[in-house]
């Protein structure tokens, strides 16, 4: 389906004017390209170069936030720069993340990972997350360099490696030297955590002699006589754990 260039100027001049509460049904020749793109390479080109541009100085918050929904759907590397821009700012980095999230190749995820040393607090706690939710392989050494951080972000570095769910990342959880002091013990019971999904996922994977490993050493982390429900919780999750990886009905890929 050919899209009219002239239909698609309309609609983006109305979007670097639109902010909340305008009416947005001018945007509908965007959605319905954008709909079409994956399909069209020379669209997909020019919507991205088009909503690329909405992205630098002038236009609304509102209109930025559309046009990352809009490239988290047809962004390529070429996209890339633009969203990275706006991860250090606090009104537009959610927004920038979500579409890097899910725009394929290592570009986006690059730009997250170099991004992390530049911003701080729920900026930084988002951008772990981020490539947690890409299962960034690569991002494996930032990562593990974070759990001896900030509480908040030593939380979120190990659940993200539990997200990558590979044995380089219980490795890593395995061998943290932890500065977890606080009375909430959150860091090590996020790395607890983390263990058990990488368990999970390497017995899913059929790799059952590394999910036994995880699951015996997170158990005899916690002893035969857990003091607390949450060390309870976890030896019974061990347990069961162990019980699967003898069990040749466990579904296995």
């Amino acid at each position: 389906m050919a899209f009219d260039s002239a239909l698609l100027d309309a609609a983006f001049t109305a979007l670097k004017a639109f902010d909340w509460g305008a009416d947005a049904a001018a945007f509908k020749p965007i959605d319905e390209a954008t709909i079409a793109a994956p399909g069209d390479a020379a669209l997909r080109g020019d919507l991205e170069k088009r909503l690329t541009a909405v992205l630098g100085a002038g236009p609304s918050r509102a209109a930025k936030e559309y046009a990352c929904r809009k490239l988290s759907m047809i962004g390529t590397a070429g996209a890339v720069p633009a969203l990275a821009a706006l991860l250090p700012d606090k009104d537009h980095s959610h927004m920038a993340r979500f579409a890097l999230e899910r725009i394929g190749g290592p570009e986006a995820a690059d730009a997250l990972r170099r991004g992390l040393d530049g911003v701080a607090g729920d900026l930084r706690i988002g951008m772990i997350s981020s490539l947690g939710a890409r299962r960034d392989a690569a991002s494996l050494p930032a990562l593990t360099k974070l759990l001896a951080g900030d509480e908040k972000v030593a939380v979120a570095a190990a659940e993200a490696l539990g997200m990558l769910a590979t044995a380089e990342a219980d490795a890593a959880l395995a061998a943290a030297k932890l500065t977890d002091t606080k009375p909430s013990g959150a860091v090590a019971a996020a790395v607890v955590d983390a263990r058990l999904a990488c368990a999970d996922a390497a017995l899913a994977a059929g790799r059952r002699a590394d999910a036994r490993k995880i699951y015996e050493s997170v158990g005899a982390a916690v002893g035969d006589a857990p003091k607390t429900h949450r060390d309870r919780a976890v030896r019974i999750a061990a347990r069961r754990g162990l019980f699967a990886t003898a069990d040749e009905t466990v579904a296995s890929s």
